[in-house]
């Protein structure tokens, strides 16, 4: 009596394709005879999961047996669920179907020989005012380009490719082993499929030649650090005709001297001197659309106190937005003092008052109850 199929493959009655392919392979390598020599368990076990996995990756086979068991294929039913069954081609096939994917799919043809050429990466540094306006700009890039002698064929000028008689233009050739049918890259063309007799002698064969070509980049405005712009088809040139690959230009932003950057808005820091943050003042400020603009500090201004100028940061990149710009103050204690200015200090720390200086006035006394604290 014949095993149920599911439970030769290890599998239950909902596995789907990937499942059943997963299952038969690690089975088929584990009793295949070369690794079982003289085994004829294991011979009859590889037979067995071989005809389970025919049977079962098949929709009609796998529905018929599913309703009628083997019953299904008996007396020409279906026409058989063994090696070597009508219409699957046997056991080879199968084998060839689920290992050929890790071989690169040897069943697939090349195309003349054409592959396509390789991404090519352009690193571009812009200013943030070039960023915030945005440019268009100039690129000279060396790359490769298709041959204009021969057209990218790779073939002298008047001659062709000719079909390689290895493996008949298919750029792979197959070696059966048992049960086995492998696929190798073809040792004679190297897997094109094609083979110059006669190079062309600008090129060398290749269909392609290096070349530095002057290309044009849109930076929008509004455009961020490390963003990646691609030129399709402006990449390396495909060999022997083939597509060529793309171009990404990488983007980066120098350091600004007076703005850093977040996303949409700008950060700015201001220096002041202290008796404008106690008194009060104003100074103006450049932005990056050309123009300047008044910021009012209020008496006893603090250190790193922020002020928002909406709508004066970056353009939103692609939208009709604008970010902010961020004036961070920073008091700067005098230095170098002369005689007249430290009595005058001194004079008006003498007349201070704990209204004067609230925040130091208030910290000090909480440390000293925090420390008294301590000691009882």
């Amino acid at each position: 009596m014949k095993a149920d199929y599911y439970e030769t493959l290890g599998v239950g009655k909902g596995a789907d394709e990937k499942e059943l392919k997963s299952a038969f392979r690690k089975l088929a390598m584990q009793f295949h005879p070369d690794k079982n020599p003289g085994d004829a368990n294991a011979e009859h076990k590889f037979k067995e999961i071989g005809e389970a996995y025919e049977t079962l990756k098949d929709p009609q086979k796998r529905a018929a047996y599913d309703r009628f068991g083997h019953a299904a294929f008996e007396n020409g039913g279906m026409g058989g669920g063994g090696f070597g069954g009508g219409g699957s081609g046997g056991f080879a096939d199968i084998f060839e179907d689920i290992f050929g994917e890790m071989m690169g799919g040897g069943r697939q043809r090349r195309s003349g020989g054409r592959e396509r050429g390789a991404d090519l990466r352009y690193n571009m540094e812009i200013t943030l005012e070039e960023a915030y306006a945005g440019k268009t700009a100039q690129i000279h890039v060396p790359t490769s380009i298709t041959c204009d002698e021969c057209s990218g064929s790779g073939a002298k000028p008047g001659t062709q490719p000719v079909t390689c008689g290895t493996c008949g233009g298919s750029g792979r050739v197959r070696a059966a082993q048992g049960f086995f049918s492998i696929e190798r890259t073809c040792p004679t063309c190297h897997g094109r499929g094609q083979i110059i007799k006669d190079p062309c002698s600008k090129c060398s064969g290749q269909g392609r030649i290096t070349e530095e070509r002057a290309l044009s980049v849109n930076i929008p405005a509004g455009i961020e650090d490390g963003t990646r712009i691609r030129l399709t088809g402006e990449g390396e040139a495909g060999l022997r005709g083939g597509p060529s690959g793309d171009l990404y230009i990488f983007l980066s932003l120098k350091p600004h001297e007076f703005f850093q950057r977040d996303g949409a808005d700008l950060y700015c820091k201001v220096p002041i001197s202290m008796t404008t943050a106690a008194l009060g003042g104003q100074f103006e400020v450049a932005t990056l659309d050309g123009t300047q603009t008044r910021v009012k500090i209020p008496e006893g201004t603090q250190n790193a106190k922020q002020f928002r100028l909406k709508g004066k940061g970056m353009p939103v990149l692609r939208q009709p937005a604008m970010g902010d710009l961020y004036i961070q103050i920073a008091i700067e204690t005098p230095q170098n003092l002369n005689k007249k200015q430290r009595e005058l200090l001194e004079e008006f720390e003498r007349v201070s008052s704990q209204d004067n200086s609230p925040q130091s006035t208030g910290f000090f006394s909480r440390m000293k109850d925090f420390f008294e604290g301590l000691s009882e």
